[in-house]
C-alpha cells in the first residue's frame, strides 16, 4: 500500500527548494512521541512505507501511529538513452518534501524505551537525520 495522491492539479510541477526551516508541522500534536528530521530531504513513498511498517511491527496492536507526511510532489524521470529536446519525463516516484525541524512520525499508548527505540529504527529507513522527541518538549 503506497501513498500516492488521488488527483493532482498539475502533473508535473515545478520541484520547490529544501532549504530552510519548517516552522508548520514542528511539534508532536497527536501522541505522545515524535520522529524529527534535522536534516532536510525528499522521501519517497516506498521510504515513508518501510518506515511505517518498522513502526507497526513493534508496536503490535497496542500503541497508535500518525503519519505526519504524504509524498504529494511528482519527481519526473527521463528513459535511459532519451535525446535532449523531447520535453519533460514522465513521472516516476511521489515524493514528500521534509524540511529541518519536520515531524515525521507519532506515536501513542507505549512505554518511553520501546517508543525511543522503535522510532530509531524507523529513521534508518528514511534519507533524513532524525531524533526522538517527546511531547511538550523545547528543542
Amino acid at each position: 500500500m503506497l501513498l500516492t495522491p488521488k488527483r493532482w492539479k498539475y502533473r508535473k510541477p515545478i520541484i520547490r527548494s529544501i532549504t530552510g526551516k519548517a516552522y508548520r508541522w514542528s511539534t508532536v500534536a497527536f501522541g505522545e512521541f515524535g520522529l524529527k528530521a534535522t536534516t532536510s530531504a525528499y522521501i519517497t513513498n516506498k521510504q515513508i512505507e518501510a518506515a511505517r511498517k518498522v513502526i507497526v511491527r513493534a508496536i503490535k496492536k497496542v500503541g497508535k501511529l500518525w503519519i505526519r507526511i504524504f509524498p504529494d510532489t511528482p519527481f519526473t524521470k527521463k528513459w535511459l538513452e532519451m535525446p535532449m529536446g523531447t520535453g519533460k519525463g514522465d513521472v516516476d516516484i511521489y515524493t514528500a518534501l521534509v524540511r529541518k525541524g519536520r515531524i515525521l512520525f507519532e506515536l501513542a499508548g507505549l512505554p518511553r524505551e520501546i517508543a525511543q527505540e522503535t522510532m530509531i529504527k524507523a529513521s534508518k529507513k528514511l534519507p533524513v537525520k532524525a531524533r526522538f522527541v517527546v511531547k511538550g518538549e523545547i528543542k
